[in-house]
């Protein structure tokens, strides 16, 4: 005996019990052709089977098919019946008290309370179309088997869907019950791995009020979305399919689960105008030709016993049929009895794109391949069928077992199997609704077939599709998608899915549309206007092509120029008095030095190379270190010889040409030798100087800072100490006060060189060199200017005092 549940009835009619008599049966309404189908289905199964020679021979199976009204209350209820026997046997029955197995129920609900129930006493449930992944649970459900596939794969199928259109912001809508609460879990769950966001959860059943109904509707009106998903058995959606066909809410792409989308009841023309175009999974269809006879055979007159013929009967044919102990009421009701069905074109009778019924069909088999395997202990086709075990000694626990290790290949070439879960394995066609000839088809459109290792494959033909919003894909999102060069700011309170756009910030690009993160740029590249793209940063250096470079290219060759004119001038004066009387050779050597002071500040412009770097610095080192040994020469002559209290004084002897080139030499050597030392231990070199954000600063590094400022700090020990001497000659004679020349010189260049240092350290860029620069061109001119523009004014534009008269003069009138 094989039991069979089945929603023959959508709703159960609410009783109040007053406990004054005995509660009047359940009484249901809303008969469901689809359903009523399923259960002729079961029937013809199990007759093939009985006609069958090679499976269960010589054993015939019975069945008996109860309605649950899609209650799980009247389902459990029917369970009970059916595994504790039935109510009233007759006298003399040989059948079975109870069930080998049961094929129940379309709800997940209804299934739950059924496989929760029944699976202590070991007893097999097989269903049909409950889809909830909840019941692959084996520690709660231990004797549960489907057909049809867990909504775990439903659920990826649905949010692979979404994923391949780009849908971002979608609504939701659950059955109150198992089925579509945990259907839209998994749902959400899977999407928002891809980052979709669910905008809203509407919560529908039968029962609903209408004003429950209108606030979910309300909901739908208000709501930004334009793509919705409906997780709903079609009873349940029904009454808000027809709230939103009756407001006219159009422009929504619906999403079906499987449990509607080839509901024959939903797919009308009237549902169509807010509906068509709607997509959704579904379990691959089969034609079973020899169920079409079958079908179209039924009759209440063949066998009055048959339960629900009687209702299918008046809405198939529109009259009731009478048989024998029925009452008559209307007789213009009453069949003639010549009715038949067998030219009826009603999509009831259509056995081309069976599905559900599909899966019942595979639900009979399944138990008679394992009650096969059970009692012949061998499987179907296999010779000799000899029972090993007596039909009575059937235990429902040894059903199960062999039906978890059930496999076979049906005669349409189907593999029929379950898995450690109690699985079949996941397949679905991708169904869209069209309208054509003015009937609602359920156009195949794609398929999805999950792999053994988990993965899955979406395969569909897009311009197949008929969409709500005709042949474009509908766009759905709660922002649109940030262009490049803009990331996505999330706004508070709101979904991932809402947000701003805002631009990246400098230094960062977003080269793709609809980026979370600006992506930096590498150190050598800058992010263009438009933060699309990192460009190569600028690199800066004092180039002779830039108008700074030459203005000081110019001041320095000028100094240079200067410099050198008046050495030709010193040397072809140098006869003269006043060239005399300043020590002409110190004064060449000085002249030489400064041409060469305002030659260095050339290595300091253009592009920074090693060579260069090393040059720039001991060149500028040592020229002054000469320079400065110069002008203390000078310096110390000027003194012993004007602090001689006469003449040919043997102090001024003791500083004499020799005297004057050692001192030159020694202290220009001694500068020599930290330039080699630095060159040899840590030498200047070229660096990329990433300190600023959009360029690139090509600079010498000094390599060694203590080096660096020890050519400096000796460069100003010797400024000080002509700077002292000079001091202490200051009260020569007028006419010929060189000390006080070189005093004014040295204030300059230690001035200079003192705000050098802050000036240098906090200059940016390019502008840290031209500072060094000006520094060196500044201290150049003035030991130029001050020593030696006041010998040039005598020597060219006052030659009358060019003589030793005018030289010695006020030291004559004023020695002892």
């Amino acid at each position: 005996m094989i039991g069979g549940i089945f929603p023959i009835f959508e709703k159960e009619i609410g009783s109040t019990s007053t406990f004054q008599h005995t509660p009047s049966g359940v009484e249901c309404i809303g008969f469901d052709l689809r359903a009523f189908r399923w259960t002729q289905v079961m029937t013809f199964a199990i007759e093939e089977i009985n006609k069958n020679t090679t499976l269960l021979p010589n054993i015939s199976l019975g069945y008996r098919i109860l309605n649950s009204c899609a209650s799980p209350t009247n389902t459990l209820r029917a369970a009970l019946t059916l595994a504790g026997g039935m109510e009233e046997r007759e006298p003399g029955s040989s059948c079975l008290p109870a069930i080998s197995a049961l094929i129940a129920e379309s709800g997940s609900s209804q299934s739950l309370a059924v496989a929760g129930t029944l699976g202590p006493f070991q007893v097999p449930i097989v269903s049909y179309f409950s889809t909830c992944a909840c019941l692959s649970d084996k520690s709660k459900y231990p004797t549960f088997f489907r057909t049809i596939p867990s909504d775990y794969f439903q659920a990826k199928a649905l949010a692979a869907l979404v994923k391949r259109f780009g849908w971002r912001w979608i609504g939701a809508i659950q059955s109150d019950n198992d089925y579509g609460r945990h259907g839209v879990l998994a749902f959400k769950e899977e999407v928002e791995k891809f980052g979709v966001c669910v905008a809203f959860v509407g919560t529908i059943l039968r029962t609903y009020s209408l004003e429950k109904i209108k606030a979910v509707v309300e909901i739908i009106k208000q709501s930004s979305v334009k793509v919705i998903l409906a997780f709903a058995p079609g009873s349940d959606f029904y009454p808000i399919m027809k709230e939103v066909v009756k407001q006219n809410i159009t422009g929504i792409q619906w999403i079906a689960s499987e449990a509607w989308i080839t509901a024959l009841r939903l797919s009308t023309p009237e549902i169509y105008r807010a509906f068509g175009g709607a997509l959704g999974f579904v379990v691959h269809k089969m034609e079973i030709p020899k169920l079409k006879p079958f079908l179209t055979g039924i009759s209440p007159y063949a066998d009055t016993s048959t339960a629900f013929v009687g209702e299918f009967w008046k809405i198939m044919v529109g009259c009731k049929a009478v048989v024998p102990g029925d009452q008559i009421k209307n007789p213009n009701e009453i069949c003639t009895g010549n009715e038949t069905l067998m030219n009826s074109q009603d999509v009831f009778f259509n056995v081309t794109e069976l599905r559900v019924s599909y899966n019942v069909y595979k639900a009979v088999y399944a138990i008679a391949h394992a009650l096969h395997h059970l009692l012949f202990c061998n499987t179907a086709n296999e010779k000799p069928a000899r029972p090993c075990l007596n039909v009575a000694d059937i235990q429902a626990k040894q059903v199960t077992y062999h039906l978890q290790r059930v496999k076979f290949k049906n005669q349409f070439g189907d593999t029929v199997y379950f898995d450690e879960n109690g699985d079949p394995p996941a397949s679905y066609d991708l169904i869209n609704w069209q309208l054509r000839d003015g009937k609602v088809k359920h156009v195949t459109v794609g398929h999805f077939i999950s792999t053994e290792n988990g993965n899955y494959e979406l395969s569909i033909q897009e311009e197949e599709i008929l969409w709500r919003t005709d042949k474009m894909v509908p766009i759905s999102v709660c922002s649109e998608q940030c262009p490049v060069g803009t990331r996505k700011a999330p706004i508070k309170g709101e979904p991932i899915c809402c947000f701003d756009c805002i631009p990246c910030a400098a230094g960062t690009i977003a080269n793709q549309t609809g980026a979370a993160d600006c992506t930096p740029c590498a150190k050598e590249f800058w992010s263009n206007q438009k933060r699309d793209k990192c460009v190569p940063k600028t690199t800066e250096f004092l180039a002779y092509d830039e108008p700074m470079g030459i203005a000081l290219t110019a001041v320095s060759l000028l100094g240079a120029s200067l410099s050198l004119s008046i050495m030709l001038i010193f040397i072809y004066y140098r006869q003269t008095p006043v060239i005399k009387a300043s020590n002409s050779e110190l004064s060449i050597f000085l002249l030489f030095s400064l041409f060469l002071c305002f030659l260095c500040p050339l290595t300091f412009i253009g592009r920074p190379e090693a060579r260069v770097c090393m040059l720039r610095h001991t060149a500028f080192g040592v020229t002054f270190a000469l320079c400065i040994s110069c002008v203390l020469g000078k310096t110390i002559v000027v003194v012993t010889a004007f602090k001689a209290s006469f003449p040919g004084s043997k102090v001024a002897g003791k500083f004499g040409p020799m005297q004057q080139r050692i001192i030159v030499c020694t202290c220009t050597l001694v500068q020599i030798l930290i330039c080699v030392l630095w060159l040899k231990l840590s030498p200047p070199f070229p660096v990329m100087v990433f300190r600023y954000s959009n360029k690139i600063i090509l600079e010498c590094n000094t390599g060694s800072e203590a080096a660096f400022y020890a050519v400096l700090g000796y460069i100003g020990f010797l400024s000080v100490i002509c700077l002292v001497l000079a001091f202490l000659a200051r009260k020569l004679p007028d006419n010929f006060n060189e000390a006080k020349f070189i005093s004014f010189s040295m204030l300059i260049f230690c001035a200079v060189w003192v705000t050098f240092i802050p000036a240098y350290v906090g200059s940016p860029g390019k502008f840290t060199v031209a500072v060094e620069i000006f520094a060196i061109l500044s201290s150049a001119f003035g030991l130029l200017f001050s020593i030696f523009a006041p010998k040039c004014y005598i020597i060219l534009i006052r030659p009358e005092k060019n003589t030793k008269k005018h030289v010695m003069g006020k030291m004559l009138t004023t020695g002892p």
